[in-house]
């Protein structure tokens, strides 16, 4: 879980606390994500840094689909989100990472009550393309996804979607995975376990969470893709008492992500409906790709070693 509580507010609570934030505001920027527009109002010049950085830029002139405000008033940190409108106001955050993982929660919640003729979800995962064909990983936090996408980044063959969180769309005959950020919120860690990033990745300007924006086309040299047909789902556990990897059927890839609360730790809303409606997003999608269940115990090298020809292969 994360680090943070969700509040869920009324409509008139937002009210009466948009004169407050309106006086403490100095930037709004807004960001294009997956076509959908956010709008983000901080006094925090740091954050409105790493937000450009981040996104993709929006039109000034497209109303939004959700806001996000960040403000600082010396207590302690809240989260509150007004679900009509897709309005969360975040006070005395330090953390950019809780800002855009927010932001994109923020979005999952507008496209989950959003129909079309194709429906569109979003995943807290990432996802790389091989060939035109894209394996996704995902996770609960800390079993490794990250070290893993960018192990399989160092081949020439893997080319770059996202390290994070992707959307996707179900069509009748695939489903297609698209980016969601326009550069990565990257650890300075991840140079110590794939010495290949070393140099680029100590080029990155850090935050006071030793964390950075990556220019992703610099990182990986032109191997970026904002889009591909989903081929295979990896799905990662940290358990010694269970196999290193296996294939899972469709409905044990479910009962999985059930069971570790969607591997989403950012889900602004988690009542009965949400949960029916992830539930049945990943009982179709594991319906139409390979699965598999890796348990990260081993070092990330034989761990990478067991993913990185599924979609080669």
């Amino acid at each position: 879980m994360s680090e943070y509580k969700v509040e869920i507010i009324t409509q008139n609570d937002k009210d009466a606390l948009f004169d407050e934030l309106k006086q403490k505001v100095q930037y709004e920027r807004k960001a294009n994500i997956h076509g959908a527009c956010v709008k983000f109002l901080t006094d925090n010049r740091e954050f409105k840094e790493e937000w450009e950085d981040n996104f993709k830029f929006m039109n000034e002139d497209i109303r939004p689909h959700a806001k996000i405000f960040s403000i600082e008033d010396g207590g302690e940190l809240r989260i509150l989100y007004e679900p009509v409108s897709k309005t969360c106001i975040i006070k005395n955050c330090d953390y950019y990472g809780w800002i855009k993982s927010i932001a994109l929660a923020a979005i999952s919640d507008f496209f989950e009550e959003y129909h079309s003729e194709n429906r569109r979800y979003s995943t807290h995962g990432s996802a790389v393309d091989c060939r035109g064909h894209a394996m996704a990983i995902i996770g609960p936090p800390g079993t490794g996804k990250t070290t893993l996408t960018y192990g399989l980044l160092q081949y020439n063959d893997f080319n770059y979607i996202s390290d994070d969180w992707f959307f996707t769309r179900l069509f009748a005959n695939a489903a297609v995975v698209y980016s969601s950020e326009k550069n990565s919120y990257i650890r300075d860690d991840l140079a110590e376990v794939w010495k290949e990033f070393s140099h680029k990745v100590n080029q990155v300007r850090l935050d006071n969470k030793k964390r950075g924006i990556a220019d992703v086309k610099t990182l990986f040299e032109g191997r970026v893709r904002e889009t591909s047909t989903l081929r295979s789902v990896v799905l990662l556990e940290r358990d010694k008492s269970n196999p290193a990897f296996r294939e899972l059927q469709s409905q044990e890839a479910l009962n999985f992500m059930i069971e570790k609360d969607f591997c989403n730790p950012h889900q602004l809303v988690r009542d009965k409906r949400k949960v029916n409606i992830r539930r049945k997003f990943f009982g179709e999608l594991f319906q139409s790709v390979d699965v598999y269940l890796l348990n990260t115990i081993e070092t990330p090298e034989e761990s990478l070693d067991r993913i990185k020809n599924i979609i080669i292969g």
